[in-house]
């Protein structure tokens, strides 16, 4: 898979992500709502971790420097 996130893109990412893990972890978020933010924290680190966005490929979307 080719890159297609820059590197700004995925510092915002991680830090999203690590926000929605700590809501999780300190209950202020519970219920099917904190199920859909660890879902979303767990996408959100696929793509840090990758480099790669799907949803970008589908948009035509390219932020790599």
């Amino acid at each position: 898979m080719e890159r297609n996130v820059g590197t700004i893109d995925r510092v915002i990412r991680l830090v999203v992500a690590i926000l929605f893990i700590i809501a999780n972890v300190a209950s202020w978020v519970t219920g099917i709502a904190g199920l859909v933010l660890a879902i979303l924290a767990g996408m959100l680190l696929s793509s840090v971790a990758s480099g790669h966005c799907t949803l970008y490929v589908m948009l035509g979307i390219k932020k790599t420097t």
